[in-house]
């Protein structure tokens, strides 16, 4: 194991759950608090907050469904499915209820379980996310010509046999480009990421994920009409131009959710929780607040 994530002081954990071998790291102490990261990184995109938010909580840090080191396999990727995950993850631990902190593919799977497993979730927090379903609905020549990773990871098998051995040049386009500081990641932090996504089948992994997007935008208009119940808070990245450049971010959410609170953070890109980790740990500490388990 690399020193950057021994230096974390986190443990690590799997188990047989919802059909798959789960992978998570677990540190501090309190009540249980938990982490979903998004494309293309793993349970290390929360590096920045575990320290922090460890003092006052048990961190459950997850790697998804097709990433890092949990199972991937060739089905299972809708939201649903991955939701159930999550909420197999909860009953191994004896967490009948928690605050889910999702941030892009992460903030996929809370949504969902928001709404399928409403009286598990406390509170929610959606970091640089616009829902699948407003995605889809809103295609456009510009957004598609600006979120062309996700089509091109919609087509079957090519993406995982142009990127095979050229893992570290298609990873560090996104860390780049995605950051307001292009230089946000260290050599040391890419290879983190490079690694685990040039494991057998995480390419594919990943792929699969945006690849359940139909199936997603079919579970999500089945109840477009109910709104997710429980707080919400939505942080986003205001030079990530996927997201901020075509929505008004807040607004989307007070469409999905009956309480929400949000605020852009400038000079930040769509890996905010590790560009302004500062924002980032002061808004979720003070979101936390009252959750005593």
């Amino acid at each position: 194991m690399d020193t950057l994530t021994v230096s974390l002081g986190v443990t690590h954990h799997t188990a047989r759950l919802n059909g798959i071998t789960q992978h998570w790291v677990t540190a501090g102490g309190g009540p249980p608090v938990y982490l979903l990261h998004g494309f293309p990184e793993t349970w290390f995109a929360w590096r920045k907050q575990i320290p922090a938010l460890a003092e006052r909580y048990t961190i459950i840090a997850p790697d998804l469904r097709g990433y890092g080191e949990t199972e991937k396999p060739h089905s299972g990727y809708d939201k649903r499915t991955m939701a159930n995950d999550l909420a197999a993850l909860m009953d191994h631990h004896g967490h009948k209820r928690a605050p889910i902190i999702g941030h892009d593919r992460g903030a996929r799977v809370g949504t969902r379980f928001a709404k399928d497993h409403r009286d598990r979730i406390d509170r929610f927090a959606a970091l640089d996310n616009v829902p699948t379903r407003i995605l889809v609905e809103n295609s456009s020549p510009g957004l598609n010509h600006t979120a062309w990773f996700s089509i091109f990871l919609g087509v079957p098998d090519l993406p995982e046999a142009l990127i095979a051995g050229r893992e570290e040049v298609w990873l560090t386009h996104f860390y780049r480009s995605w950051s307001y500081n292009p230089e946000l990641l260290s050599p040391e932090e890419i290879d983190v990421y490079v690694r685990a996504y040039q494991q057998p089948g995480a390419v594919r992994g990943s792929a699969m994920d945006y690849r359940a997007t139909a199936e997603d935008v079919k579970q999500d208009k089945v109840d477009v009409e109910q709104l997710i119940t429980c707080p919400v808070l939505v942080l986003w990245g205001e030079d990530f131009e996927v997201n901020s450049r075509f929505f008004n971010i807040l607004d989307v959410w007070r469409g999905m959710a009956e309480d929400v609170r949000g605020r852009g953070m400038p000079q930040c890109g769509h890996l905010c929780q590790e560009e302004r980790p500062d924002i980032v740990n002061d808004e979720l500490l003070r979101f936390l607040e009252g959750w005593t388990g």
